[in-house]
């Protein structure tokens, strides 16, 4: 759990027997399903705040019996504090959905059933669509990026990939060199919930990359990290993203130009180009096809604004 070294930060507001059962948890979290660091993250933050409110609604440290017995007003009136502090749906949604999944593994084991929880309403999360960039866009990007050392040369590839194959960012940062496949110009992929995929290089990402390995100055070895940082560590994201708004200030982009915009574009544009869904969500990683269309969302509104410019009666 976050805090200094050595101290659990629910200490002092709950009792040792949900301190336990949060402890477990998390570990199961970690080890058994091995959700990612930044997942767990988000698990652990939730779950803290939640007991956090009922330590000082209750008055005393919490225990099992306490969040067993907790009842609709309790959830509601922790939700309506967050929403009070100016937190947005999104993220009042996501905490509701790691209090339902730390009750549902303590119903599961055992330890606690609570009725209540199952009567909350999930916030209503603004729909939002995916605003990919211009395939023209994305090359005048990468041609802007030449010219330096080998860390800009590191960048390109990154870049190239994520446009190229479709990656998550944190994709992208956890490959090793191993996960390339230089006969077939594959790459291994190892995505959310740890599922694998294998995923085809485009030419010009095997140029990027073989360029910037050919430049770096790191050993390689089958498990080094693919894209390191200048102290020979594996890339930080908020190097990348820092390097993403450089070029979005230099080029004019705007605020919707990230690195997972990337991706997003090589969905849409494999789908302009009559690509089917189930192969694009198969590309993708995505384990319901219902995440894949949203795409299609993105396709029917660039034809509209295509077919305005372009029809005399628009």
């Amino acid at each position: 759990m976050a805090g200094r070294p050595g101290v659990n930060p629910l200490e002092g507001m709950c009792q040792p027997d949900l301190l336990q059962a949060v402890s477990t948890w998390l570990a199961t979290l970690s080890g058994e399903r091995r959700v990612s660091r930044h997942t767990l993250r988000a698990y652990d933050s939730d779950i803290r705040q939640f007991l956090g409110y009922m330590n000082n609604h209750l008055g005393a440290p919490v225990g099992l019996k306490d969040i067993s017995d907790a009842a609709l007003r309790d959830f509601r009136g922790y939700l309506s504090k967050k929403a009070l502090k100016g937190n947005s749906s999104t993220t009042r949604a996501r905490a509701l959905s790691s209090l339902r999944t730390f009750f549902k593994w303590m119903d599961f084991n055992g330890i606690l059933h609570n009725a209540a929880l199952k009567l909350m309403t999930t916030p209503k999360v603004p729909h939002k669509v995916p605003r990919p960039l211009e395939a023209p866009r994305i090359f005048e990007m990468l041609d802007t990026m030449e010219g330096g050392d080998w860390t800009d040369l590191r960048d390109m590839a990154l870049f190239g990939l994520l446009y190229g194959s479709g990656l998550r960012i944190s994709e992208g940062l956890s490959l090793n060199i191993r996960n390339i496949d230089e006969a077939t110009d594959m790459i291994r992929i190892t995505g959310k919930g740890n599922k694998q995929r294998e995923v085809p290089l485009l030419p010009q990402s095997v140029s990027l990359i073989r360029a910037y390995r050919e430049a770096c100055p790191e050993v390689e070895t089958d498990d080094r990290p693919l894209f390191i940082g200048v102290r020979g560590d594996r890339l930080n994201p908020g190097m990348v993203q820092k390097r993403m708004r450089a070029l979005r200030v230099r080029m004019g982009l705007g605020e919707t130009a990230t690195p997972h915009a990337l991706r997003h574009s090589y969905a849409t544009h494999l789908l302009g180009e009559g690509m089917n869904l189930r192969e694009i969500q198969e590309l993708l990683g995505h384990s319901s096809l219902t995440t894949t269309q949203r795409y299609t969302e993105v396709d029917y509104t660039q034809l509209l604004e295509t077919f305005k410019k372009a029809h005399p009666r628009a």
